[in-house]
């Protein structure tokens, strides 16, 4: 464990070392390939925010005019017949679409049925085990302008189903009374 810790510890400033020194060795302008990359960061900064607005939009109003809540109460009776707590399906719904909403869900259930519980033991591993599919498509396709993305939407879906299905199971497994 030791060893981890000092590995941890230097790897990132041995990673720029070697990079630099390569870079020397090439004679390769390396601060000015790294002033370069940060003017193309800040561009696609600036290039995504239209869509990360909207996206943020779409969250807000999805879950202020009740649909969210709607969707939650028609499921219920199989949730229940699934032994799957209707209290995680808002993360399992907002985790593909936005990290920060997701932890806001995540940290509401912990702060009402606590970390030790059930649900927060599998609030946590949900948002663990999934990623934000609809963000990465939105923000990076977008930023890059691919606009075909229905292969890659189907695959983070399936992801992130196969994710939440997992996280349930070995949750229900694990820690079920």
């Amino acid at each position: 464990m030791q060893l981890l810790s000092v590995i941890s510890l230097w790897i990132i400033p041995i990673m720029i070392s070697v990079i630099l020194i390569y870079s020397t060795l090439k004679k390769a302008p390396s601060y000015e390939y790294f002033v370069e990359g940060g003017k193309e960061g800040i561009k696609i900064a600036i290039s995504i925010i239209p869509f990360l607005v909207g996206m943020l939009v779409a969250i807000t109003v999805f879950r202020a005019s009740g649909a969210l809540d709607f969707f939650i109460q028609l499921i219920k009776p199989m949730l229940q017949v699934l032994g799957v707590p209707a209290e995680v399906v808002p993360l399992a719904l907002i985790r593909p679409i936005s990290g920060t909403a997701a932890l806001g869900v995540m940290s509401d259930l912990i702060a009402t049925h606590g970390p030790d519980s059930f649900i927060g033991k599998l609030a946590s591993t949900i948002q663990g085990s999934t990623d934000t599919t609809f963000y990465v498509l939105t923000v990076y396709f977008g930023a890059v302008g691919i606009k075909k993305m229905g292969d890659a939407l189907k695959v983070g879906l399936l992801a992130d189903l196969a994710g939440i299905s997992a996280a349930i199971i070995i949750i229900t497994l694990m820690f079920s009374s």
